[in-house]
């Protein structure tokens, strides 16, 4: 695989990344929006907070999830974005995913724009746990439900940590420990809005680069399309990769149809070489 363009945009310069769910399929971990993902409705904060029985499944299928994305390990792709951060040439990466790969892989400077799976907070209070916190108590109340659910065929993990499990109408989960209230996992759903601090944080990632890249995302939300705005906006080059259509490519500088870690790999092996 060749890419004289995306590197020719990128060399020299400082990067800040944007990364989609398209990142991480690699992983395991299966895009809502890539060309070949199932048909997917994930959940809204309207149905979380106004259904009883939406959070009851809601967390049933969660409390099997999540462990699943915690044990995913990182692809060639976000190894080879750490790789560009440690030489310089990425300044930052903000991130649409809640499975905090590239953290694992190495990576440093990391806008969780969505939030993470491994955190839950409390919708009245504002108190936060451990994801690890709340499983031993849901497990103490639900004792073999996960073993229960492996048995009768596996598990299928969404993007968010959800899982796929027929079964849930036995299941018992918890209100906040201080104050009864709602618990959430600490991931902005659909129809909530980004934290106003991360979303600074992330502007300000795009403004002390030379460059874009965004890496996996097909741009359909706009709390990731905006940065791409912003770049153009600014007059920065914007580099896209990404398997199929994004809502920015008009925008873009240079786009490349393919894989991230085909593609992040190749340009980790160009630019860290590129005199800077």
């Amino acid at each position: 695989m060749d890419a004289p363009e995306l590197v020719a945009v990128l060399a020299g310069r400082r990067v800040a990344v944007l990364t989609g769910a398209g990142m991480s399929t690699d992983s395991g971990i299966p895009d809502y929006r890539g060309p070949d993902s199932p048909p997917s409705n994930p959940m809204t904060i309207g149905q979380f907070r106004s259904d009883p029985v939406f959070r009851q499944r809601y967390w049933a299928r969660n409390h099997l999830g999540w462990r699943h994305m915690d044990d995913t390990e990182p692809n060639a792709g976000h190894r080879a974005l750490a790789r560009l951060e440690s030489a310089g040439v990425v300044s930052g990466l903000i991130t649409q995913n809640v499975d905090l790969l590239h953290t694992k892989a190495g990576s440093r400077t990391v806008v969780n724009l969505h939030g993470t799976y491994a955190q839950v907070v409390c919708l009245n209070c504002g108190r936060t746990m451990s994801r690890e916190t709340l499983a031993e108590e849901l497990e103490a109340l639900n004792p073999g439900f996960a073993d229960r659910a492996e048995r009768l065929g596996g598990i299928a993990v969404a993007p968010d940590a959800d899982a796929v499990v027929a079964d849930t109408s036995s299941f018992r989960y918890l209100d906040c420990p201080h104050c009864a209230g709602m618990l959430k996992p600490d991931i902005v759903y659909f129809g909530e809005s980004v934290p106003k601090e991360r979303v600074q944080q992330a502007f300000s990632l795009v403004d002390g680069a030379d460059a874009l890249l965004v890496a996996g995302s097909s741009l359909t939300v706009f709390s990731g399309y905006r940065f791409v705005r912003h770049a153009a906006a600014a007059g920065k080059p914007i580099a896209i990769v990404n398997r199929g259509p994004t809502r920015g490519d008009a925008l873009a500088t240079v786009k490349v149809e393919a894989g991230c870690s085909e593609l992040l790999t190749l340009l980790a092996g160009e630019l860290t070489t590129v005199p800077r």
